[in-house]
């Protein structure tokens, strides 16, 4: 998909030496994946603090079960 935007140059220069992009189109390609990335680790986040992990094993019950 071609995309016209108005992005500063000093971002889109900081964005390609830190992710070490050839183009401009790299560049905003890892960023764009590296933003959902991690909008989805924290919307994951939220759902684990929402609604907690329940362990219904202890660690030497684990290592028992993991051993047979």
């Amino acid at each position: 998909m071609k995309v016209t935007a108005l992005i500063e140059d000093e971002l889109i220069q900081d964005v390609m030496k830190i992710s070490g992009a050839k183009n401009i189109t790299d560049a905003l390609r890892i960023a764009l994946r590296d933003y959902l990335s991690r909008k989805k680790l924290l919307e994951l986040s939220d759902q684990i603090v929402a609604e907690p992990l329940e362990f219904h094993y202890g660690a030497d019950q684990l290592r028992d079960i993991n051993q047979k």
